[in-house]
């Protein structure tokens, strides 16, 4: 069904289509038959897998920047995912970076976006998750607003750290958005560390602590790549997500000044996928297990999601295959996953 939905929705805006296909997912989360009509399909019990003492019930998560306020959080995990990640969500709400800010290249089956942590606050996603079902694994991304400077970008990641820490399940630093200025900056060694060591003594100091992840670009080198397992293993945090979008505009099919009039902001799907994997493979040999590594980054199938979980990713996300592919991309990964362990 997705196959004759996703023609009427690339006539819409990007934002447009967001906003509608979301309406219609809540609608078939009401309605099984049409959850099953757009590929919607609960996961087998051998697609469950264990990480961070949690039970996902599948391997695949929605990546953060979707559901960024957490208004769609039941009719989503009803698609068969095996968690949600919420945000990027700061302190204060704020609109984000002037439209259109992002944009579909189908030819790359990629898209790009500067919208700039657009989103209604903190506080307003915890109200939303206080109300929802038990059982489903969800994930808090969290960012500094726009205003804040770097020196104090340590405050706005406690205050969200605090305000989410009752109703989510693990927690994400991201410092690696391409679109909010100066952030990248954040992502070396020094401030990093002070940003990571401090939630993490939150943590202990709390009942049950809960898990902290660190989503870093694809953009990084070897050296910097060095330097985030460091960072990692000195901090004491759970692990890494990898990779968030990309600022190179290397190797794309979509004419370049197609590309050029689109303007800045980051590169996410199918371009991203051999980048992704690589850097998953580089931190999987530097981070053995426990640590934990989540794969992002051109999922737009079941191989390209064994890709990740073969070069050793725990879980994997997905969120711009989600658009090209629609929702069975999520039910065919479970069902590879779920072969794949027997």
């Amino acid at each position: 069904m997705y196959r004759i939905l996703r023609p009427l929705l690339f006539l819409l805006s990007p934002e447009r289509a967001h906003h509608v296909t979301f309406s219609l997912l809540e609608l078939a989360a009401k309605v099984p038959i049409m959850l099953r009509l757009v590929g919607g399909r609960k996961p087998s019990p051998n697609a469950s897998v264990e990480v961070m003492g949690l039970r996902f019930p599948s391997p695949v998560g929605l990546a953060a920047g979707m559901d960024k306020d957490a208004k769609h959080v039941e009719a989503l995990s009803a698609l068969g995912f095996g968690h949600i990640e919420i945000g990027t969500l700061t302190p204060v709400a704020q609109p984000g970076n002037e439209q259109p800010r992002l944009f579909r290249l189908p030819a790359d089956r990629a898209l790009i976006n500067r919208m700039g942590f657009n989103n209604g606050g903190v506080h307003a996603a915890v109200e939303r998750l206080r109300k929802r079902k038990p059982g489903i694994i969800v994930g808090g991304n969290i960012g500094k607003n726009k205003v804040t400077p770097n020196e104090r970008a340590i405050d706005d990641y406690v205050a969200c750290f605090e305000a989410l820490y009752p109703v989510v399940d693990y927690f994400v630093v991201n410092v690696s958005s391409p679109n909010t200025p100066g952030l990248r900056e954040l992502q070396d060694k020094g401030p990093l560390l002070g940003i990571l060591s401090k939630l993490k003594a939150m943590s202990q100091r709390s009942s049950p602590a809960k898990l902290i992840l660190l989503k870093i670009a694809p953009d990084l080198s070897n050296a910097q790549l060095d330097d985030v397992c460091s960072v990692v293993k000195e901090s004491g945090i759970a692990g890494v997500i990898a990779t968030n979008t990309t600022v190179s505009r290397e190797g794309l099919r979509t004419p370049k000044g197609e590309v050029e009039s689109m303007g800045i902001g980051g590169l996410s799907g199918a371009p991203v996928r051999t980048r992704s994997t690589e850097v998953v493979s580089y931190l999987r040999e530097r981070l053995p297990k426990p640590f934990v590594i989540i794969g992002v980054g051109g999922i737009d199938s079941a191989a390209s999601a064994m890709e990740k979980i073969q070069a050793g990713a725990d879980l994997v996300q997905v969120y711009t295959g989600l658009i090209y592919d629609g929702p069975a991309l999520i039910s065919r990964i479970n069902e590879a996953y779920a072969k794949w362990k027997r």
